[in-house]
């Protein structure tokens, strides 16, 4: 069939038309988050000097957003056929990769705006794209924000921030989030800021006099907690390690917080002298730095007893930076660990920020990031916080002449992807540390594994508190131990601290114990440990009834038998859990 001219010019006059409804509007945005005023403990510093450029993370949904998750139970659950079969890197980008038409359409935005290729790279399967050195001006123009300079009062940090960004229409439902933007909250080591309520002290540091320190060197029950101690109660003190050279435990470290290497040997003299030669790398990532010679409490206590606790395991410290001006520290870890050919069987972080301080997108997306560890398989455990059930007042306003009391309990703990670890006190029997964080997230619901023990815990509760929680979140922490009272050696002086900062890297000590039997038995690490620690790991826990978490002017939540939202399931018993875990 032959066309005429006429007919040709039509047909093609209707495809332009078709093109043109279907290009997408860039021009049409929607907001993707907006806080209504500056968050608590920011200041504006204005507009930043011009030329100032920015990398933008924009993180892609996957095509299949429960294909990852399901991923992760079954290898983490005992008893399914591919329990233990963790994915490698490849396989979990495969999982997260976005659709290519997603893809194209992203580009397609982004050269809208004038960004040239050169400056875009993708990692993760796609998944995770990076505009690198944007001058802040086409961020702004890029995000519909308002990019300025943020000063934390508390810290004097200073952040590159919007209090809003949005994205083309067309483009909202394929971006989960972009970092930096709307995110202030500000990593919290969970050590030197607790409320040292058993002894109504301010602060958490003290030094020890040296007539006390010599009662506790060679004693297992002093008056403070040293490794002996932990090692006694929780049963790990007969236990050699074989596996050192498959099995690594890593330490996450934030704002320039920085161990000791010559303070980790007198520690090690003092208080576990079979390990003296216990030493541990150094992995610097995006500007985290390392200077031994400005050594931080937080720090040295997180190697300290992580080295005492799993030695000779290798330890990894991470310096980690993003929290100044422009990033953030999390994201920056997740991105370098996630990119590894093999991933650290046990992690140990001691930091968190209320929950209610991040934003509702970004906090799913980094919880997201650890199920994508969780499945390639890391133990994963963060501490629940040293603020019970809140600090202060726990009153927030709507801006409108509205106020209410809510409960804040801390991320990322609330993810139900990590494990979350509360304090305990004391022994036999131990109780609950009133700092001890805990509740339950007004962002992730109750995950499956929760499913019998929460319900338990709010039926006994009744109507208590009504109002102040999700009843239908995710209750924190999972396990407990101990937290208070702890001795360690900083800048060469021994120092008592406490807090779930101590609680975080003895349980990563011992579950880094378990990972070491687990291996030298030719099985495979714990990996994500939650669906084990509510099922077949039960009977190898310390259930904690007693103590409570107060804060937000109210008793707070009381220990139980069972799980609570103060101690969560309770204590590690290694023994108990080296059998049961002989037979899976």
């Amino acid at each position: 069939m032959r066309l005429d001219p006429l007919s040709v010019l039509f047909i093609v006059a209707i495809g332009l038309r078709g093109l043109a409804t279907f290009a997408p509007r860039w021009d049409d945005v929607k907001a993707k988050h907006t806080w209504n005023s500056v968050p608590e403990n920011w200041q504006n510093l204005g507009h930043p000097p011009a030329g100032t450029t920015i990398d933008l993370h924009i993180a892609l949904k996957a095509q299949n957003e429960n294909a990852l998750i399901d991923a992760l139970i079954e290898v983490s659950s005992p008893g399914h056929p591919k329990h233990g079969a963790y994915l490698s890197r490849e396989e979990v980008a495969e999982l997260v990769a976005p659709p290519s038409d997603v893809l194209e359409l992203v580009n397609a935005w982004l050269e809208h705006h004038g960004v040239p290729p050169s400056a875009i790279s993708t990692k993760h399967g796609g998944s995770w794209l990076t505009v690198i050195g944007s001058p802040v001006s086409r961020a702004n123009e890029l995000l519909s924000a308002s990019y300025q300079l943020y000063r934390h009062i508390g810290t004097n940090d200073t952040v590159l921030r919007t209090l809003s960004y949005g994205l083309p229409t067309t483009l909202l439902e394929h971006v989960q989030n972009v970092v930096p933007a709307t995110h202030f909250g500000f990593p919290r080591t969970q050590l030197q800021e607790p409320l040292m309520r058993h002894d109504g002290a301010a602060g958490v540091q003290r030094k020890v006099p040296a007539g006390e320190l010599g009662t506790v060197l060679s004693s297992r029950q002093g008056p403070y907690v040293t490794p002996s101690f932990l090692r006694w109660l929780y049963k790990t003190s007969n236990y050699v390690p074989f596996a050192a050279d498959r099995n690594v435990l890593g330490v996450m470290g934030l704002r320039g917080d920085y161990p000791s290497p010559g303070d980790l040997r007198q520690f090690m003299s003092q208080y576990r002298f079979d390990a003296t030669s216990a030493a541990y790398s150094v992995v610097e990532i995006e500007g985290g730095g390392y200077n031994p010679g400005k050594p931080d409490p937080e720090a040295n206590l997180n190697i300290q007893y992580t080295s005492a606790m799993a030695f000779p395991t290798p330890r990894i410290f991470y310096s980690t930076g993003g929290s100044h001006t422009l990033g953030d520290p999390f994201i920056n870890w997740l991105d370098y660990v996630l990119d590894l050919w093999s991933v650290p069987q046990t992690v140990s972080t001691p930091y968190g920020m209320p929950e209610y301080k991040v934003p509702p997108d970004f906090a799913i997306y980094m919880c997201n990031l650890y199920a994508r560890l969780g499945a390639r398989g890391s133990s994963v455990l963060f501490s629940s916080g040293n603020d019970g059930v809140g600090r202060g007042n726990c009153l927030f306003s709507d801006g409108s002449g509205n106020s209410w009391v809510q409960f804040i309990p801390t991320f990322p703990s609330t993810c139900p992807w990590v494990t979350s670890v509360g304090g305990t006190t004391g022994n036999n029997p131990e109780i609950a540390a009133s700092l001890s964080g805990g509740g339950f997230s007004a962002y992730f619901s109750r995950p499956p594994y929760q499913n019998r023990a929460v319900p338990t815990f709010l039926q006994s509760l009744g109507g208590r508190y009504n109002g102040l929680f999700n009843h239908g979140g995710r209750g924190v922490p999972d396990i407990a131990l101990q937290a208070i009272d702890f001795l360690i050696v900083s800048n060469t002086q021994s120092l008592r601290v406490g807090g779930t900062s101590c609680s975080t890297p003895t349980a990563a000590g011992i579950i880094s114990l378990l990972n070491d039997y687990r291996i030298s038995n030719g099985k495979a690490p714990l990996g994500f440990l939650n669906i084990k620690l509510y099922g077949i790991c039960l009977e190898g826990l310390n259930d904690i009834t007693s103590g409570s978490n107060p804060g937000c002017n109210t008793d707070g939540f009381s220990a139980v038998p069972g799980w609570d939202p103060v101690t969560g399931l309770g204590s590690l018993d290694f023994e108990r859990l080296i059998t049961i875990l002989s037979r899976w």
